[in-house]
């Protein structure tokens, strides 16, 4: 047997269709229930949001922009990002969420790219100055305006667009269809064991798109609660957090369960039926301490910013800690060699079948590099595995060289880049190395004269790159290991540095 996963296909997305419209349907049938409880901020009822939503619909009509054109977005952790974003959807607009962390710097090639007609922005967020910028007085301001009509259309057009570091080192924009939504609703049972009854609280800030579409999008469109505690909320709260609001399922980062777990006594949390965890592999020694701690389970998924999560555990199907999970029901996914599916038990690239509704559309005006990720009918992920018997997937790593920092991809290339410009570096190279036990994070060598200041180099970092970008270490290093071919070897500058610790 080859590994193959296809148990055939869900149902086919309706048309016309609005993602805007399908996360709020639900919700219509229980106006007056709490669709989001922005801890230490304020509730939303459902009639509520859908308001808010049509409202800033209209507010943005009024302001110039008509279906199809893109509006980026630069604001904040707080209620006022899914608001807009949806708002947008609503109007036909394509929304582009970006991180709040980025520096201007790194805002400037995005506006020059997309070229928005309107910058939704928070005064306390990073953005060149430019005259499509809404205030954020003005973005609230909308909320009171009477409601706008869905825009409904064909749900392959353009939805939104979201951006993730390319190994080229230049970020590249995801173009992402209306229909990507519908495709969500295979997590349902696949990951989440969601129901409308659920209070699903998430640890991530609202303009994270693992908040936005976990903590957020899917709850809503099951019409369940959402759950958001107030920025900047220490993740040793968290418990109390849910015993009080009596959440049902908790979603967060690994490195947020390990924070959580790093005190005398965790909080009793009776309401509480499981955890979710993406971004990065959960280690067995943080999830164990957690099932030990709480009685409860953690379930994990897989996925990437070109398809969301399409591989994972869930509540009907566990799985052991080293394994990945199983394909999600309705997904066609796939582990290649060079000659198609590998035999079960080998190596193989992991892939998504190009008929899943949660598939982008391509990059952005880079056809030749969508093409590049496909082999016939599969995307390629970048990632390898293995498939047993039962379907179930252990992750083996990636084959290039990008790395995880909490949560974030970011490429090797765009860290070398910004710090190739310090003045005195003559080479650098960037990898994710292990800090301690269970615990991963940026390191940058790099080479010159003499060993630079390392808080010059932070202050640098901090002023150019995003913080989930800034290495954590700095090394200094007589000359970087390279290839016969010339190419550095980032591989061999993580083993170098982890043989010494």
């Amino acid at each position: 047997m080859t590994s193959l996963f296809d148990f055939g296909p869900p149902p086919a997305c309706p048309a016309p269709f609005n993602m805007a419209a399908h996360v709020l349907a639900r919700g219509a049938l229980t106006p007056d229930k709490i669709a989001l409880r922005a801890l230490g901020e304020q509730d939303l009822t459902y009639d509520d949001l859908r308001a808010a939503v049509l409202g800033t619909a209209t507010g943005l009509l009024q302001s110039g922009a008509v279906a199809g054109d893109r509006v980026l977005m630069r604001l904040g952790n707080t209620v006022d990002f899914p608001l807009a974003y949806l708002g947008a959807l609503a109007a036909g607009l394509v929304p582009v969420p970006t991180a709040s962390a980025l520096t201007e710097r790194e805002v400037a090639p995005i506006i020059a790219t997309i070229d928005p007609v309107l910058i939704l922005r928070d005064p306390d967020v990073d953005c060149p100055p430019d005259a499509r910028i809404v205030p954020l007085g003005r973005l609230r301001a909308m909320r009171g305006l009477p409601a706008a009509d869905f825009h409904m259309g064909d749900p392959d057009r353009a939805g939104y667009i979201i951006y993730t570091s390319g190994t080229s080192g230049s970020p590249r924009a995801v173009v992402h269809a209306h229909r990507a939504i519908w495709a969500r609703q295979m997590m349902f049972d696949g990951w989440y064991g969601l129901t409308r009854d659920d209070r699903v609280l998430h640890a991530g800030a609202f303009n994270w798109t693992y908040t936005l579409g976990t903590g957020l999008m899917d709850p809503w469109t099951m019409g369940a609660t959402a759950l958001i505690p107030a920025a900047g909320t220490p993740a040793t709260e968290l418990p109390g957090l849910i015993e009080q609001h009596e959440a049902t399922i908790f979603a967060a980062a690994p490195g947020v369960y390990r924070q959580l777990l790093n005190q005398p006594k965790v909080a009793e949390m009776p309401s509480l039926r499981h955890g979710l965890s993406a971004g990065e592999k959960l280690p067995p020694a943080v999830r164990a301490r957690w099932e030990a701690t709480t009685g409860t389970s953690v379930y994990e998924a897989y996925g990437m910013s070109e398809c969301s999560t399409f591989i994972s555990a869930a509540p009907a199907q566990p799985v052991g800690p080293t394994i990945l999970g199983r394909p999600q029901k309705g997904r066609k996914i796939a582990l290649l060699g060079p000659d198609g599916p590998v035999p079960l038990g080998r190596e193989g690239t992991i892939a998504v079948h190009n008929s899943d509704a949660g598939l982008m559309l391509g990059y952005l005006d880079a056809p030749d590099e969508t093409a590049a990720k496909m082999q016939g009918e599969w995307f390629l992920t970048g990632d390898q595995g293995s498939m047993d018997a039962d379907f179930q997937i252990t992750y083996l790593g990636r084959n290039d060289d990008m790395m995880n920092a909490g949560g974030f991809r970011v490429s090797p290339v765009e860290v070398e880049s910004c710090l190739a410009k310090f003045d005195g570096i003559t080479a650098v190279g960037a990898a994710e190395v292990t800090l301690k036990q269970d615990v991963t994070g940026i390191a940058a060598f790099y080479t010159s004269a003499t060993p630079l200041d390392e808080a010059a180099l932070r202050s640098y970092a901090e002023a150019n790159l995003a913080r989930y970008k800034q290495p954590r270490v700095y090394i200094h290093l007589p000359a970087l290991p390279m290839g016969a071919n010339g190419k550095l070897l980032r591989r061999a500058l993580r083993q170098q540095f982890e043989a010494t610790r």
